[in-house]
């Protein structure tokens, strides 16, 4: 009986080990096997697809699966041997499934885009970036006065002043323009300047009528920095007029006491830009909507791309808590919402907003106003946002609505804050109203590199748009070609991707491609520093993107290539776009793009 009590105990035991090594074996078990090499392919209709080309699949426990592996497509495709000839072109969802001896499964996926039959590629256009100088001087002249050792000329996209010696007066130096026409308004200059070290100058409008000379007014002893920063004079017209435009760059010393404080010698000043605005009638501000911040639903947040957040109304304040950003997407990651109750826009109506607020951290991003309900769909104003760290910001802006907009909301779409994990928005004060009134400003761009806002060159194919065109507070460039390369110097970088943009293709000379036909875009580039940005291939009039790629120049030149995948019905005349304004590009010093090819394919459909 004892023998038989041991032979019983000895077989429990030995039950217990099996039982313990096979809930071990079980323990270690429990990851999925893994799928790598699927990539989105492209092939032409009628030729042989293998979806299992550099595709494997591998189980910590059961070794290589990648014989296991089953393919299925949407629409249908009829896989042999992970193969399979696509007659109809499109697009077709693969899905690409393994399971290990445990039954647990992974899938990965993966768009087959099938095109059409075509012939051999050809040559549809090549860049011609040897047509010579591109720049315009707007009537602005340089003055140097004799024996005074400074040149002033064009180049790079620029008016530049290499000053060795300032000279014994400010006018020894000067960037002109005469014949400036003048009616009864208020008159704005900003001169977009930097130089390599610090420097001085006056900015002064001469009434040209006057028997003797004088000026409607002046800006003295303006420092010039080198971040490009704009130098601003205002001056007032009584009635119709001329008058020539005057920065004088030769020898200021704006402290007699302090001779050392003076204009620098052997200094170079770049100029890219100059802007005259013409403000005359008068306007009234009607507020129709004052938040109180007491309802909870006068502010809403909504976060995707792995982004999260909550909007609180409390203390007559609407707070935005911004807890993680997204580790990709874009500035429409985060919607921080700001109700418009009772409030309707019409089309073509002028209105205003302002509103303060306090960030935490440095926040960019976009300030729309548009449909609670069709977002977008119905949108009445498009604007940038700008705040700094723990700074009170007064956002004020007038626009005429593009849109008319039944159910209105402010929405501020955030990107990511440079350096910054998580974030808090408050909103203290928000009103809305209406603008009444003949006020009108005129505003005249001289760019000195080929600019939209400058009237670009019909015969020029590419030109340039930065966001301080459009009097947002950030964004300044300019374009130029120099052996047989154009080059694109972004002096200010913005802080959303349209705050800088270079432009193949615009209103005035438009890229047209033609029908029936796939397009492959091949572009040889480098930046004077690694920067990034935005490729699209874009018809003008919509925002329908046949192309979207980023884009990441390096120092060492590199060749990138981008396909079409889909057909056009009918000629059709397209923008192409180098968006490069992020937090990124506005965090560097400047940098420049130089572009040495752009050709562009085509294959036409057989």
């Amino acid at each position: 009986m004892k023998a038989i009590k041991k032979v019983w105990a000895l077989l429990l035991c030995l039950a217990m080990v099996v039982s313990m090594a096979a809930c071990a074996n079980s323990g270690e078990n429990t990851a999925a096997p893994e799928i790598s090499g699927v990539a989105d392919q492209s092939v032409p209709a009628g030729t042989e697809f293998d979806a299992m080309a550099g595709v494997t699949a591998t189980d910590a426990e059961d070794g290589d699966l990648t014989g296991q592996i089953v393919v299925t497509s949407l629409p249908e495709l009829t896989f042999t041997n992970g193969k399979a000839v696509p007659e109809a072109p499109g697009s077709y969802e693969l899905t690409y499934t393994v399971t290990d001896k445990g039954g647990l499964e992974t899938k990965a996926y993966a768009t087959l885009t099938v095109t059409r039959q075509t012939g051999e590629a050809t040559v549809l256009q090549q860049m011609d970036f040897s047509a010579g100088d591109t720049l315009d001087s707007h009537g602005w002249t340089a003055r140097i006065a004799e024996g005074v050792e400074a040149v002033g000329e064009q180049k790079q996209g620029a008016f530049v002043f290499t000053i060795t010696d300032p000279g014994q007066g400010d006018g020894d130096i000067q960037l002109a323009k005469a014949g400036v026409p003048l009616k009864a308004a208020d008159y704005r200059v900003k001169v977009w300047a930097k130089a390599d070290k610090p420097t001085y100058a006056h900015l002064l409008a001469r009434d040209e009528n006057a028997e003797d000379w004088q000026t409607f007014g002046g800006a003295y002893n303006l420092p010039v920095g080198t971040q490009i920063a704009p130098l601003e004079l205002t001056f007032t017209s009584t009635g119709e007029g001329s008058a020539e435009l005057l920065l004088n760059l030769g020898k200021i010393t704006p402290n007699p006491e302090n001779p050392d404080d003076t204009s620098a010698s052997d200094v170079v000043v770049t100029i890219d830009k100059i802007e005259i605005y013409e403000i005359s009638g008068t306007q009234t501000q009607t507020p129709v909507y004052t938040a109180d911040f007491a309802q909870g639903d006068a502010a809403a947040l909504t976060a995707g791309d792995g982004a999260s957040g909550t909007a609180t109304v409390a203390d007559g304040a609407a707070v935005f808590q911004i807890d993680t950003y997204p580790a990709e997407g874009g500035v429409w990651s985060i919607k921080a919402d700001l109700a418009l109750p009772g409030v309707t826009v019409e089309a073509g109506e002028k209105y205003y907003y302002t509103m303060t607020i306090t960030a935490a951290q440095d926040q960019s991003g976009e300030c729309l106003v548009e449909s609670a309900a069709q977002a977008d769909g119905a949108r009445a104003n498009f604007n940038s946002l700008s705040l700094k760290a723990g700074e009170e910001t007064v956002i004020t802006n007038v626009f005429t609505a593009e849109n008319g907009v039944s159910n209105p909301m402010i929405r501020m779409q955030l990107g990511t804050s440079s350096g910054a994990a998580a974030n808090t928005l408050t909103v203290t004060k928000l009103e809305f109203g209406k603008v009444e009134g003949d006020l009108e400003t005129v505003k005249t761009i001289d760019a000195f590199g080929a600019s939209i806002a400058a009237n670009t060159n019909p015969d020029i194919l590419f030109t340039t748009y930065n966001g301080t065109d459009e009097d947002n507070e950030l964004g300044v460039g300019t374009i130029w070609t120099e052996n047989g390369s154009l080059f694109y110097r972004i002096d200010q970088g913005g802080n959303v991707d349209w705050h800088n943009k270079l432009i193949f293709g615009h209103g005035q000379k438009p890229l047209t491609l033609p029908a029936d036909s796939y397009f492959t875009i091949e572009i040889t580039a480098k930046a004077s520093q690694p920067v990034s940005c935005g490729f699209f291939l874009n018809p003008m009039g919509s925002w329908d993107p046949r192309i979207t790629e980023t884009i990441d120049f390096t120092t060492q030149e590199q060749t990138f290539t981008f396909k079409t995948t889909e057909t056009l019905i009918m000629d059709m005349d397209f923008e192409m776009l180098f968006q490069f304004g992020s937090a990124e590009t506005a965090a560097l010093d400047n940098v420049t793009i130089e572009i040495s090819n752009i050709t562009i394919y085509q294959e036409s459909v057989v």
